[in-house]
């Protein structure tokens, strides 16, 4: 069971003549490049791995795989901290060649392939002046991050992801396509928004996309030791502070190159700003910062591309990634705490926490208007211990775990799911709340058999 192995030959032989894309096998050269994913810690060895380059592929590959009992693994940027774009011995349905953008300037409305990453679809509607809430890393996959929820620069100012998307395209578990948005197919719709790949493969995204040009962003850093008296201010500031602007407060070290050597390989609080709205207004909204006098500050005006990938040559694919998250209420005295005790303890340079204010526009929509849970969340918090090299990763992610350990008792108790690895059932109930019992209704309808299940499941239910 489940497992493509000794399958016959002529039955894979069969199945390739259905496919316009790549089927690659075990055998085959390119295999164990194309198992790779963004986390160098996960080595999975697929049964087969199916490039597809349109819906009739996707439809195919889902068919074969119901009918011989496969587990199917879906993969659109292989970025997911847990793996879950990859299996061991089942079948995995890459999207990397479903790529296309389109821009329509009459509603500032854009489709996006299932396989496209976020630096190219910047790319496309930057050079009309528009922009779709995203990630802080442009080489994520559109996919994935849209599917559990989207937080990033611009959540404060136009809402996560989830809240741009107007429209998609899906594969179902029986084979079947369909079209969900606010008037066809509701339930898909409101489900796939922040319930992850657990109901189909999506294969097409249409998003409404916001006029933004340029941005005014960069980081600003304290020494570590200011983490507690940094952290109170900025909960204070941030979610007071005009929805223009947005800044995730993060505990770091400076690995290198660009920022000037003095500060190399210290450890650091910082917050990496992002500003949308008229740059006349700016330098007064960033008074109190600069008076909070920081030891480093390189905020300047960039093209909104820019800001996206400030941090993707830190973090090309094929590092050690190990993940913990939560979402928090506030910022207490024993949270800042915490911060400041495991802020000072980072093991390698590229390892560092996050925390991505959900205030703004983000907490406006409604608790169970999408099934991400936590628009009362103050904050998204993440902890991620990376590394180079492999002989670290006990390292790293025994400094993330204790991290984590610290300040769960103080979250709000569920995490944003792509923050998330492989941490089982209970944990994704706890981040879905009091939307997962709909979620697990809508699960049983289109997936009673859990099919699409390597991924933060929901499992079928009544």
């Amino acid at each position: 069971m489940e497992m493509v192995i000794g399958m016959d030959a002529g039955l894979v032989a069969s199945f390739k003549k259905q496919i316009r894309g790549e089927v690659v096998m075990p055998s085959d050269d390119n295999y164990n490049r194309m198992r790779k994913v963004y986390n160098a810690n996960i080595d999975k060895h697929p049964g087969m791995i199916v490039k597809c380059v349109d819906v009739a592929d996707v439809m195919a590959s889902v068919n074969f795989g119901r009918e011989n009992d496969l587990l199917i693994a879906v993969r659109g940027g292989g970025h997911n901290g847990g793996g879950l774009g990859i299996c061991n011995d089942g079948m995995v349905i890459d999207l990397s060649g479903i790529k296309f953008i389109r821009v329509d300037t009459s509603n500032n409305t854009v489709r996006v392939g299932g396989g496209n990453l976020w630096g190219e679809v910047d790319h496309a509607t930057h050079a009309f002046g528009l922009a779709i809430p995203a990630g802080i890393i442009s080489t994520t996959g559109v996919g994935g991050l849209t599917l559990g929820g989207g937080v990033g620069y611009l959540s404060r100012k136009y809402g996560l992801t989830i809240d741009n998307l107007l429209e998609a395209d899906m594969v179902l578990a029986d084979g079947s396509f369909v079209t969900v948005n606010a008037k066809q197919n509701t339930d898909l719709f409101w489900a796939i928004r922040g319930g992850g790949g657990n109901f189909g493969i999506v294969t097409s995204f249409k998003f409404q996309a916001h006029p933004l040009k340029t941005v005014i962003g960069g980081p600003t850093l304290w020494p570590i030791e200011q983490t507690e008296e940094i952290m109170a201010w900025y909960d204070e500031f941030i979610n007071k502070a005009t929805e223009d602007l947005n800044g995730f407060i993060a505990t770091l070290v400076i690995p290198g190159p660009p920022f000037p050597e003095h500060l190399h390989n210290k450890q650091f609080c910082g917050i990496v700003w992002c500003y949308t709205g008229k740059p006349d207004k700016f330098e007064e909204i960033f008074k109190p910062v600069l008076a909070k006098k920081p030891l480093f500050e390189h905020v300047g005006e960039m093209p909104y591309p820019s800001v996206q990938t400030l941090f993707d040559g830190l973090f090309p694919p094929g590092l050690q990634w190990y993940w913990r998250a939560d979402f928090f209420n506030k910022l207490g005295p024993e949270v800042r705490a915490g911060h400041l005790k495991y802020g000072s303890k980072i093991p390698t340079p590229l390892s560092q926490m996050h925390l991505y204010p959900i205030s703004g526009a983000a907490s406006k929509v409604g608790a169970t208007d999408t099934p991400w849970a936590y628009r009362d969340a103050k904050y998204a918090g993440v902890i991620v211990g990376v590394d180079p090299d492999p002989n670290n990763t006990e390292k790293v992610t025994n400094w993330c775990k204790d991290y984590y350990n610290e300040l769960h008792p103080h979250s709000s108790g569920g995490a944003y799911s792509n923050f998330m690895m492989d941490e089982g059932q209970e944990r994704v109930m706890a981040s879905y709340k009091h939307n997962y019992q709909r979620l697990a209704k809508i699960k049983k309808q289109y997936d009673p058999n859990n099919r699409f299940r390597v991924n933060q499941n929901i499992m079928p239910g009544n």
